[in-house]
């Protein structure tokens, strides 16, 4: 199987209620690497990267994010290697 990497936009009532602390356990716990941070706008952004398979799983969890959260919407995009990301994630970390 192949890996993906797409960058995540998630909609609703999603900052201040461990959406990012969460996304990066739920990463952890399927293998995935990237980040989340908060966005101006209310939304969390996510780049995931990993096997085909996690990263759709990742993505499940993302519509629905943790318990307090209120996902209204998730924007998927494809997010293609450039310049800036010639070394290889080894993790998943949260963005200031």
């Amino acid at each position: 199987m192949s890996d993906k990497r797409v960058q995540v936009v998630i909609h609703g009532h999603v900052q201040g209620v461990g959406f990012r602390a969460s996304c990066q356990q739920q990463a952890a716990a399927l293998g995935v690497t990237g980040w989340a941070r908060n966005r101006w706008d209310g939304a969390v952004e996510a780049l995931i990267e990993g096997p085909e398979d996690a990263v759709d799983a990742m993505l499940r969890w993302c519509r629905r994010g943790p318990p307090a959260a209120d996902v209204t919407s998730v924007e998927i995009s494809a997010a293609p290697l450039d310049a800036t990301d010639a070394a290889p994630r080894r993790s998943f970390h949260i963005r200031g």
